[in-house]
């Protein structure tokens, strides 16, 4: 079992205010999302999308449908339109959803804090509808240090964040796992990406349908 004192209890921005900096994050790596993938009319999963799930509702008057999940979210966004809310560890709630049921997935720094971060793509891979979109935005060893310094140094950064991260992931440690979920080589992109302090991962899963 995972050491309870490193495994977080809480989701993103549920107890603290959000700095300028998580804002900032949160809006680049929407932009990359919005450029890799098709939202209008998508069923759109945000897995780990944060307290008040900033990112997703921004684009639900794009969607058709979204899946949020975290380990808690507001009263608010469960009572959005359009919006299937679940409350608990990504790990441990997918497997509650139907098969081929979303057509892009978004993970945004959110792998880095599970101990088993290749299953949660094996889960997303199954829930991907033929032709659907997994996007992964992931800390890199580069970024570690910054990360770090900016957490440690200079306390800029919540060092709780920091202390929770499980891994950090080169494209070289992001691509394999992808491959093992069943996406195909061919419709995986991997790059530095943030001034090289993360790696994003778009993973396209192939148009045949599931047997």
């Amino acid at each position: 079992m995972s050491p309870e004192h490193l495994t977080r209890d809480e989701a993103f921005g549920q107890r603290r205010q959000l700095t300028s900096l998580d804002r900032l994050n949160t809006w680049v790596s929407g932009l990359a999302v919005r450029r890799m993938a098709r939202l209008e009319g998508a069923r759109f999963g945000d897995f780990g999308c944060g307290f008040e799930a900033r990112f997703a509702r921004s684009v639900l008057p794009l969607v058709d449908s979204a899946v949020l999940v975290d380990i808690a979210l507001s009263d608010e966004v469960a009572r959005l339109p359009r919006v299937t809310a679940i409350e608990g560890r990504v790990e441990s709630v997918l497997a509650e959803l139907p098969d081929e049921s979303l057509d892009v997935i978004a993970c945004l720094s959110v792998l880095e804090h599970l101990w088993r971060p290749e299953e949660v793509i094996a889960e997303c891979h199954r829930l991907l509808a033929p032709g659907g979109t997994l996007l992964i935005n992931v800390p890199s060893w580069f970024g570690k240090r910054i990360l770090e310094f900016m957490s440690f140094r200079l306390d800029i950064l919540p060092r709780d964040e920091m202390d929770d991260h499980k891994h950090y992931f080169a494209s070289r440690d992001l691509w394999p796992m992808l491959v093992s979920a069943g996406f195909s080589p061919s419709r995986i992109r991997c790059r530095p990406y943030k001034l090289a302090t993360c790696t994003f991962g778009r993973a396209r899963k192939n148009q045949e349908a599931t047997v």
